[in-house]
């Protein structure tokens, strides 16, 4: 297998941690966000050699895939001329506010994968790294044949799902099918299979920002692949973005 290159649109704590896994394995990454590679110079140290800055169109067409980490608000924002015809990674949760809200997502008419592959029409969309915090990728990374991690992935295309695959065993991860992008709600906020899984029992009596932080800040758990397959068959469809 070829080792593809990882184009990164957003350097937040996902795409963040997620050029650390990918320079760490060994592969290429060429990073970007929307203030301008020149505010980079400090990750790409960081993460050495294999590691530049770019810009969002020059980060989409340098790379074989490319993780889009970045506000699904933002997300027809993303280049999509320079991503078609590429394999997108897409990290993103519906959050509504009072700024930003879709009613195709309110009324579960679109999962948010589907919103961006809409958008995305000429590339392939495959929904992944969306259920599992940024600290506990880099807790939770483990070789091949060690006790792995599993993670969900959801996509139309075959053939991109088997290529994030493949990154991801790169990466330290296992992965489980789920389907479609419009099965993706099966992983998403509100369901058994988002965050929770990956980092255990929270104490009881937390307010919601004790638990987000807690969630943030606990240790990462194992979860094989039989579970995440267990978890996503529970799920139940509720109301679409983060319920409080």
């Amino acid at each position: 297998m070829t080792t593809p290159v990882l184009g990164i649109i957003g350097t937040g704590m996902v795409g963040a941690g997620a050029a650390r896994l990918a320079t760490d394995a060994g592969l290429d990454v060429v990073l970007s966000n929307s203030r301008g590679p020149q505010t980079l110079t400090g990750l790409v140290a960081a993460l050495g050699r294999r590691a530049r800055a770019a810009t969002t169109a020059e980060a989409a067409q340098a790379a074989d895939i490319v993780l889009v980490a970045v506000p699904l608000s933002a997300h027809e924002r993303l280049p999509r001329a320079e991503l078609t015809g590429k394999i997108v990674i897409d990290p993103t949760n519906y959050v509504p506010t009072p700024q930003w809200r879709s009613p195709e997502l309110d009324s579960d008419e679109l999962t948010s994968s589907e919103l961006v592959q809409r958008h995305l029409a000429g590339s392939q969309v495959v929904k992944a790294l969306h259920n599992i915090g940024p600290r506990h990728l880099l807790d939770l990374h483990r070789p091949a044949g060690a006790d792995r991690t599993a993670l969900p992935v959801h996509g139309d295309d075959e053939a991109a799902k088997k290529a994030v695959a493949d990154l991801f065993d790169v990466l330290g991860f296992d992965t489980v099918d789920l389907g479609p992008l419009s099965g993706s709600w099966r992983s998403e906020p509100n369901t058994p299979l988002y965050a929770f899984p990956y980092v255990g029992e929270p104490p009881a009596g937390l307010s919601v920002p004790e638990l987000v932080g807690w969630v943030q800040g606990a240790p990462g758990v194992p979860v094989p692949a039989a579970r995440v397959t267990e978890l996503a068959a529970a799920a139940v469809r509720g109301p679409a973005g983060f319920q409080f």
